[in-house]
């Protein structure tokens, strides 16, 4: 993979000015070094090592992509690894500049002491990288790829990207929604490699033809129990509560939990019984709402097994309703609403008492179907492994209870050959396909995804496995959010471009728990899918991420039991660190009923402030931002959020919420301009944890918007 242009006489020229075993101080001013077929062992790839080629002294040097330190000689096993210990607590004492002996070694230890340790602070904005050893454990920030120099480009020619104008085009974004500069201030303890299988387009390919037969199953199983279209988002805020108790092996469907049958399925399906009810605006709807309720009420308890008392009392109300109906008056729209609500609390706990078996048993047969389903995607992913020899059961390799800070989760098991996958680009959009079964991602995104890529992943350094696990990645979080019409966008929504500067000035943020590859402004954060996602920078998921110390944003996706699991897991952290922590999350303020995160994070002794956004005063980004146009790309929120600071004693020293930064916060949260009327799109999928006002105002903003162009 020869490359012309690596013979430059400044990258030349640094080369011979920095004797063999000295690292470089400043940014690399070239392109990255060429690739050569690697004959270093696994240890050396896997800390960033790479063997490349000067044509200048044509002689071979060995470089670090992590690190950007450059060698003459093949490193040492044994010496600093950026991987294993970014911190550099293990590293062999250095003398400092200027100084020998012991002195010097002794100053640069405890220098690399986590309670000495000079962070960023929370007031200060981005400085020039300095020291020896980059030990922030991920990548230093690196020139965006060009059509000659960036790795994998022989690859694009094969891909059929083959005018060097296009390559350029491709791989550099026109607009940047993300900082991927910004190192980590999070640090954790060493943590072994997941044995979480690696992602392969056959096996995706197979899980999103079940998923799609699973949501089939759940619409069938909605119409023909209870005569009802499944409550929106309804599926997919079951995947999200499932998997937090869920103890299976697959990453998306649920395969191993307690309860069986789901209380946020159960809950959204009682909510639309006997009808669905949504916001109504004119008189003659309300008339015709209240009907359609009595006669559903009427005939659910005539078809189930209810006692007599119950039958009774739902038909006098019923016979009631009906007679008040016929009347002959000028009733307003108010007047058939409060008959409504009077008739829902007479009947109401009465069906769903009728209900209540028919609607257990569809929890109960989705959650079959979908242990069922884990099983062959296992036998599946299982067969493969075996074709090419690799074992199941990896050796756990040794661990060293030592600090370090946080790198991308790392797969134990190596990933087996990866088939082709197409790819072809029309106009702004990437289109990569394998199987004809073909996943869009806009052409800043993918851009964003190499770049990802680049800086995360250790076993493809000739960027041959970067379409199909792309791929992977875009495939999984389609059928995560589903096939409609802006379905689940809500479950990726992010705040603006805006907010994330303010809060990483501010306070120090750099790293957010609830984002994906797609979505993140950090190059540092959790997500849902450690398997697809880890190779694009992900920390795995949220509730198994275990900082020590570091500045964290949080705006987890609305589904209750997730919000609830997430506030116990930052409460634990909080309780058992003395290191500076602080975590500033974002959630609806729902107040009818309050959701039980929002009472909880009030009540907690870690609340350091609150803040409250108004409703349509504050915007997020479109989760469906990596497809959507750009006029889609923000909208208005229709409820309050609430921010909320958890932080121990010293997160609070260091990252204190000050009247000044609130101020300033609250400025950079201030609606942009360019955000949409309607949040349609996105706050539709947080209807079910909302009170009954709030979910009819979503739920009628979703219908008028499906009929909108897109």
């Amino acid at each position: 993979m020869a490359n012309e242009n690596h013979g430059s006489s400044k990258e030349e020229a640094a080369l011979m000015s920095h004797s063999p075993g000295t690292s470089h101080q400043s940014q690399p001013s070239s392109p990255e070094p060429v690739r050569l077929v690697q004959d270093l062992p696994d240890e050396l790839v896997q800390a960033g090592w790479e063997k490349c080629w000067s044509k200048r002294e044509n002689r071979p040097y060995y470089f670090n992509r992590f690190t950007n330190q450059s060698l003459w000689e093949m490193p040492l096993l044994g010496q600093h690894d950026i991987i294993s210990d970014p911190l550099g607590l293990n590293a062999a004492p250095m003398p400092a500049e200027g100084g020998t002996g012991d002195a010097g070694a002794e100053s640069k230890v405890r220098k690399r002491r986590l309670s000495e340790e000079v962070q960023p602070s929370g007031n200060s904005v981005k400085k020039a990288k300095v020291g020896l050893v980059d030990v922030s454990g991920n990548p230093p920030s690196q020139p965006a790829p060009n059509s000659s120099t960036a790795p994998g480009t022989p690859l694009l020619k094969m891909w059929g990207i083959s005018s060097e104008d296009k390559q350029m085009a491709l791989l550099r974004p026109t607009e940047v929604y993300w900082d991927l500069d910004i190192q980590t201030n999070a640090v954790i303890k060493q943590r072994a490699p997941s044995e979480v299988l690696s992602p392969h387009p056959e096996v995706e390919l197979l899980r999103s033809q079940l998923m799609l037969k699973l949501r089939q199953h759940y619409r069938e199983l909605c119409q023909q129990r209870e005569g009802i279209e499944p409550p929106r988002e309804s599926f997919n805020r079951w995947m999200l509560e499932r998997k937090v108790v869920d103890k299976g092996m697959d990453p998306l469907l649920p395969s191993n939990c307690e309860p069986v049958v789901s209380p946020s399925m159960f809950r959204e399906i009682m909510n639309d019984i006997p009808i669905r009810l949504s916001r109504i605006k004119f008189r003659e709807e309300s008339k015709r709402l209240l009907f359609k309720y009595a006669e559903a009420a009427k005939r659910l308890i005539e078809s189930r097994s209810a006692s007599p008392d119950s039958r009774k009392v739902v038909k006098w109300n019923v016979e009631d309703t009906f007679s008040w109906l016929r009347q002959d008056h000028s009733a307003s729209k108010e007047d058939y609403m409060d008959r409504l609500e009077h008739l829902r609390k007479q009947c109401g706990p009465h069906v769903s008492a009728a209900a209540k078996d028919s609607v257990e048993g569809i929890c109960s047969k989705i959650y079959h179907i979908s242990l069922e389903y884990v099983k062959r995607i296992r036998e599946k992913h299982l067969t493969i492994l075996k074709e090419h020899n690799i074992p199941v059961e990896a050796e756990a390799p040794e661990v060293q209870d030592r600090l370090v800070y946080c790198y991308p989760m790392r797969l134990a098991i190596p990933s087996p050959p990866l088939p082709n996958v197409e790819m072809h680009v029309e106009n702004n959009v990437v289109c990569v396909r394998y199987k004809g079964e073909m996943v869009k991602v806009s052409r800043n995104y993918f851009s964003k995804l190499w770049l990802l890529y680049r800086y995360s992943c250790i076993d493809d350094s000739g960027f041959e496995r970067f379409l199909p696990r792309v791929w992977c990645l875009l495939r999984r979080y389609q059928m995560m959010l589903g096939v409609g019409l802006y379905e689940g966008t809500g479950l990726q929504r992010a705040l603006p471009v805006q907010v994330f500067e303010a809060l990483h000035k501010l306070f120090g943020v750099s790293f957010e728990c609830f984002a994906s590859p797609l979505n993140c402004y950090f190059k540092q954060h959790c997500s849902a899918f450690l398997d697809t996602d880890g190779y694009f920078g992900s920390r795995g998921p949220c509730l198994d991420f275990f900082p020590i110390s570091g500045s964290f944003q949080a705006n987890p996706p609305f589904c209750e039991e997730l919000m609830d699991a997430m506030v116990s897991h930052f409460e634990k952290l909080l309780e058992t660190s003395n290191e500076p922590l602080s975590f500033i999350v974002f959630i609806p303020e729902w107040r009818d009923p309050p959701t039980p995160a929002l009472t909880r994070m009030e009540q907690s002794r870690f609340r350091r402030h609150q803040l409250i956004l108004p409703a349509f005063d504050h915007e997020y980004r479109s989760g469906s931002q990596h497809v959507c146009k750009k006029e889609e790309m923000y909208y208005k929120a229709v409820y309050n959020t609430a921010i909320i600071f958890l932080q121990n004693n010293s997160g609070f020293t260091k990252w204190e919420p000050t009247p000044e930064r609130l101020q300033e916060l609250v400025t950079a949260c201030k609606p942009s301009g360019r955000a949409l009327a309607s949040s349609a799109s996105s706050s539709s999928s947080s209807s079910s944890s909302a009170s009954d006002k709030d979910r009819e105002t979503v739920q009628d903003q979703s219908a008028s918007q499906e009929t909108a162009p897109h």
